[in-house]
């Protein structure tokens, strides 16, 4: 894999486009500047991997387009050295931002398939440090909680009550709730039993699925 000086020019002209449409954080746009989308994109997508557009990747999954990705990170307000964990790991790439930023990401797949490619392509692209697991997602991943932050990366009906759980106190949740089209939900836990909800701006998002799809196609 290849990162070019046309690449990284692609990568500053996408970088300008998020800034005009309104992504003031300048750690998220630095971030987006940092990683190669094009490593995430099947080849077929490589010529367009910097176009503000999502590409399948698969298995009924997307990368989401970068404007997502870059508008669910902002409202993150991600500091070095926290934990997030994210539910949906696909592409890896929303995992790659998030660990250019600093964050310690626990990211889990429920697409046994994904996962495995996730993981061997963010090993391979640098980004180590980044933790995979292949799990429902609807559960969270309670054995490292508490996280800093959560951010959840398919459309949601409810706001599951695992991801709520396992928030610190102080800590930020993200996520898309609905069902035709969601609205981006932010939500604060104020203390053990207190929450502040915020819904935001509508996006659609592939839907949220429970349990686990083994590569096979046999579910568990």
């Amino acid at each position: 894999m290849t990162d070019t000086y046309r690449h990284k020019g692609l990568r500053k002209r996408l970088v300008d486009a998020l800034r005009k449409r309104g992504i003031a954080d300048e750690a998220v746009l630095a971030a987006i500047d940092a990683v190669p989308r094009h490593f995430f994109l099947d080849k077929a997508f490589e010529e367009h991997a910097y176009e503000d557009k999502p590409f399948p990747i698969g298995h009924e999954q997307t990368i989401s387009q970068p404007y997502t990705v870059a508008y669910m990170t902002a409202l993150l307000e991600v500091k070095r050295g926290e934990r997030v964990l994210e539910i949906g790991t696909g592409s890896g790439y929303q995992a790659a931002v998030l660990a250019a930023m600093g964050a310690r990401v626990f990211t889990v797949e429920r697409q046994e398939a994904l996962y495995l490619h996730a993981r061997a392509l963010l090993a391979e692209t640098g980004f180590s440090s980044v933790r995979c697991f292949f799990k429902d997602g609807a559960r969270g991943l309670p054995e490292y909680a508490p996280y800093h932050k959560i951010i959840v990366t398919a459309g949601a009906p409810v706001v599951p009550e695992p991801l709520k759980e396992q928030l610190a106190v102080g800590g930020l949740l993200i996520i898309p709730v609905g069902e035709d089209v969601q609205y981006m939900y932010r939500i604060e836990r104020l203390s053990e039993t207190e929450y502040k909800e915020e819904v935001l701006d509508a996006f659609r998002f592939v839907p949220f699925l429970e349990g686990v799809q083994k590569k096979k196609g046999d579910k568990a």
